[in-house]
């Protein structure tokens, strides 16, 4: 299951996808967590001290050996320099799973242990300053957006993307990849400002959007919440001292995080099995299709001097099946 923790700046976003990520993990369930906010936080807020987080492998990096692995044998792609962020799979393109040894979990991917679970993080890297001038974030997220585009994922399996603050993932189709997305809003004009804009971005898509209402204080905010966001508002989490000392680089055992907070955390989790039975791999499949066909009309065709239409194989539809049975609750063995 693909989940993304999206919201304004400061919300809280990459705290409670940490909270979440957190809470897969100590059930035992397989994760792969994916930092994608241009504030690269997501490894702090998991554990890792600067040293540490700093170590991971930028995905943005390794873009050349993610499309050579993911291109395969597909014969519609003549070379990995022609792919693009959105460019689909097909017939011969090599899928990723969420618990299996590939390379791409070699180059990009570290574990992180959590209470006794463990987790593969991968990140885009930071928009640096050598960035300034003649790349934008995009060109780093699309390493993302490839992953996800190949990523063949089952019930029982989680991907949970920390993406960048406020709606800058709709300048690509990435906000179709999940299947839910929880917006962290305040209590305030300013924190349901970003809801306003993915709902009415995603209505046409079929994105299913709820509200993780964060910072809630007392009756008054939660009313706010509610008449700003209606029956999007999922739940509320409210001050935690388990929270403050995190911050501070010194967090307790999870299972001492405050009762509330863990029941809204497991409210997450059952929202995010029960969107497996709305899956439409044809629909997702098309939604690629349309984007990467948006993206080489505008821009790809002239960067690339290629005809980016060709890659698409007409007959392909991205499914479980393709990658073979998974055993049910595999274990997650994340590569060194």
């Amino acid at each position: 299951m693909k989940i993304a923790f999206v919201g304004k700046g400061g919300s809280g976003k990459t705290t409670l996808s940490s909270l979440f990520i957190r809470h897969l993990a100590a059930a035992g369930a397989p994760v792969v967590a994916v930092d994608a906010d241009i504030n690269q936080h997501l490894g702090a807020a998991l554990g890792l001290d600067e040293a540490q987080a700093a170590a991971v492998p930028a995905m943005g990096e390794r873009l050349p050996l993610i499309k050579d692995h993911l291109r395969g044998t597909n014969p519609r792609i003549a070379s990995a320099r022609t792919m693009i962020k959105t460019t689909p799979p097909g017939e011969g393109s090599r899928l990723l799973r969420v618990s299996e040894p590939n390379p791409v979990y070699d180059a990009c991917a570290r574990p992180v242990e959590l209470d006794g679970g463990a987790v593969r993080l991968m990140v885009t890297g930071p928009f640096t300053e050598s960035d300034l001038g003649v790349a934008c974030y995009h060109s780093k997220t699309g390493a993302v957006e490839l992953f996800l585009n190949h990523l063949v994922d089952g019930p029982g399996e989680y991907v949970v993307v920390d993406m960048t603050a406020g709606s800058d993932s709709f300048a690509s189709g990435m906000f179709t990849r999940f299947d839910i997305t929880f917006l962290v809003a305040e209590p305030t004009r300013k924190g349901v400002s970003v809801y306003r804009q993915y709902r009415e971005y995603a209505r046409d898509f079929g994105v299913v959007l709820k509200v993780v209402g964060n910072k809630v204080q007392g009756q008054d905010d939660l009313d706010f919440l509610r008449a700003e966001v209606g029956d999007d508002l999922l739940v509320t989490v409210r001050h935690s001292d388990w929270v403050r000392s995190m911050e501070k680089g010194r967090p307790p055992r999870f299972d001492l995080l405050e009762d509330e907070n863990h029941l809204s955390l497991r409210r997450l989790r059952t929202a995010v099995d029960a969107t497996y039975e709305l899956r439409d791999w044809e629909r997702y499949t098309r939604q690629m299709v349309q984007f990467h066909l948006k993206n080489a009309r505008s821009w790809g065709n002239e960067r690339t001097g290629v005809d980016l239409a060709a890659q698409i194989d007409p007959g392909f539809v991205l499914e479980e099946s393709l990658c073979g049975p998974r055993e049910a609750n595999a274990p997650l063995t994340p590569t060194a």
